[in-house]
């Protein structure tokens, strides 16, 4: 296993091809897809063919960003996956991150934990100069994540959606963390 990024309880390690099934469960959980598309699964065949290349694509673009496994140190399951990359049409200089965990993960500060070591690298090593995230209004603990790994509400805003999922009429909203803000906060 490759570890790119480790924390006390999280090993972050790139995707491989043999994946897809890892994936593919997590994507199958309506509970986990329920703000990303109202609970519907991704389709093997589309993760297999378009999603995961797509990933594998990222440790070729742009070193220090893309996506990794999220893989508990104690036990060694897969946890989910985090991603720190530029988002469309913003430069590398503004990454995005992003995490989708299993629901058994949920509610024990994995996903704070990682994302916190992804924002460090951002700033550390990759020269981000400000980290975005977004997630739907109601998302509530995923806006709790934000917040506890730094982020701060930016706005509210409003996109198409393939997919009509309850409390999108609320829109989705904005967090960032400018390398200013992380620079004070590791001062403190």
């Amino acid at each position: 296993m490759h570890v790119e990024l480790e924390t006390e309880r999280l090993w972050l390690r790139r995707f491989t091809a043999g994946d897809v099934a890892l994936l593919a469960e997590l994507d199958s959980d309506p509970a986990v897809m329920r703000f990303i598309t109202g609970g519907r699964a991704t389709p093997r065949e589309e993760i297999e063919r378009e999603i995961l290349p797509a990933w594998l694509g990222w440790y070729e673009q742009a070193a220090g960003y893309g996506f990794w496994a999220a893989i508990e140190r104690a036990s060694g399951a897969f946890v989910g996956w985090f991603h720190l990359r530029p988002g469309a049409g913003a430069p590398p200089s503004e990454p995005e991150l992003g995490y989708r965990l299993r629901a058994a993960s949920w509610g024990r500060g994995f996903a704070t934990e990682g994302s916190r070591a992804l924002i460090d690298r951002a700033f550390r090593e990759l020269g981000a100069e400000r980290v975005t995230a977004e997630t739907m209004a109601v998302n509530a603990a995923s806006r709790r994540v934000m917040e506890k790994a730094g982020l701060r509400y930016v706005r509210t805003f409003h996109q198409e959606w393939p997919d009509v999922i309850e409390g999108d009429e609320h829109g989705d909203v904005e967090y960032a963390l400018t390398r200013a803000e992380w620079t004070r906060a590791q001062v403190t």
